[in-house]
């Protein structure tokens, strides 16, 4: 192998959070080198949002993300906001809508923010090697070194920013656990999040629903979440979906509330209103017809309302505002959008993201143990902690 070359930063990882990171730290003067093994940098962003990048969220705050420290998040997010991000994006020239529930969009193509970042790159004169397979890392006398694609580099610092196991097929990988190990560092137990739910087969009359989506709260715990939830062919999916399976662990049921904008005692009211009315009538009007077949089939009641006792519709009504389904595991990081757990908070500085016990070496974006909501979070969560470790370096 050929002599180290030397560098102050180098970034493991050209995602979001890897990005924006070289490009923060290289404006300010710092030699920094990105290394990643995929052939191409930003992978990930390129496919987000429908291949329009959901970049950020004008809600973003931290009660909207899960770690084993809620309060994790505070000092980073409130440095670098969803505004702060947005006015890079004006300076860019990149065109942006904003869709539901504060949710923000390009316009165009989610290549524009890949251009930006390597924009930005390059005017930190920010080195950039994909297709460069990490072979070894270690650390010594204050300096990190990296063997990577046949060449060797040493700097002071080290940015972990490989991301979570979530979608493999673009090549995530564990391998910001496993080096965070080597360096003695917990990490807390990763698992799928904003993910498909998978439904057991004794839940399998719902699974003849698959392509039927309608408006829901999922709740699980003490979570809520007010949006579409979709029937597919294993299970359960859409966006209430996605949310509540950050929250959900193995063993727990979910309740689906599938009439959210009724009443307590709507039923009894319609049964007054329109005794010669069905449930399986009274249904359709709210929900897709292939749903209310199959909760009428479920609930088994047929016949007027008129002629159904008042326990017995208000049982119905009940489960139809809380109906439970018992998933039997997920659609797996394959399916993921990202990952919960990660780099344990406990062993960084909410700060700076370095690593207390091993100076000079940080963690950010999703390879730390915080999972934003759905709708542009963990892109917001990457950029504010990529810029709190830059600040730092």
């Amino acid at each position: 192998m050929d002599q180290a070359a030397e560098f102050d930063v180098i970034v493991l990882g050209a995602g979001a959070a890897g990005l924006m990171c070289a490009a923060r730290a290289g404006q300010v003067g710092q030699r920094v080198l990105v290394v990643d093994h995929a052939d191409e940098p930003g992978r990930k962003i390129l496919i987000s949002g429908g291949g329009r990048c959901n970049f950020t969220n004008i809600h973003a705050a931290p009660d909207r993300y899960l770690s084993q420290n809620p309060h994790f998040v505070r000092s980073a997010l409130s440095r670098y906001g969803a505004q702060d991000f947005l006015e890079l994006v004006e300076r860019h020239g990149i065109a942006w809508h904003e869709k539901t529930l504060g949710q923000l969009f390009c316009d165009g193509s989610a290549r524009q923010i890949l251009a930006m970042l390597l924009d930005e790159c390059a005017q930190g004169q920010v080195e950039i090697a994909c297709g460069a397979p990490i072979t070894d890392v270690t650390h010594a006398d204050a300096q990190f070194r990296v063997a990577f694609g046949g060449r060797v580099a040493r700097a002071r610092a080290l940015v972990i920013a490989t991301g979570g196991p979530s979608i493999p097929k673009l090549g995530a990988t564990g391998f910001a656990y496993d080096l965070a190990r080597r360096f003695g560092l917990k990490v807390v137990q990763p698992r799928p999040a904003l993910v498909p739910l998978t439904l057991p087969g004794d839940e399998a009359l719902f699974r003849g629903l698959a392509g039927v989506a309608s408006p829901v709260i999922a709740r699980c715990g003490k979570a809520s979440f007010r949006e579409a939830a979709l029937f597919t062919h294993r299970g359960l999916s859409g966006p209430a979906i996605l949310q509540i399976s950050s929250y959900w662990q193995n063993g727990e049921a979910i309740g689906i509330d599938f009439l959210p904008d009724e009443a307590e005692g709507w039923l009894l009211a319609m049964k007054r209103e329109q005794p010669r009315a069905s449930l399986r009538k009274v249904l359709s009007a709210r929900l897709p017809d292939r749903l209310a077949d199959a909760l009428c089939e479920r609930l088994g009641m047929t016949g007027d309302l008129g002629n159904l006792s008042d326990r017995v519709l208000s049982a119905a009504a009940a489960r139809l505002s809380g109906w439970l389904f018992h998933p039997n595991g997920s659609e797996g990081f394959a399916k993921a959008e990202v990952t919960v757990g990660g780099i344990s908070t406990a062993e960084l500085s909410s700060k700076t993201m370095e690593a207390k016990r091993v100076p000079g070496l940080f963690a950010i974006g999703e390879a730390v143990d915080v999972t934003g909501w759905l709708g542009g979070y963990n892109f917001q969560w990457a950029w504010a902690s990529a810029v709190a470790a830059a600040q730092a370096i």
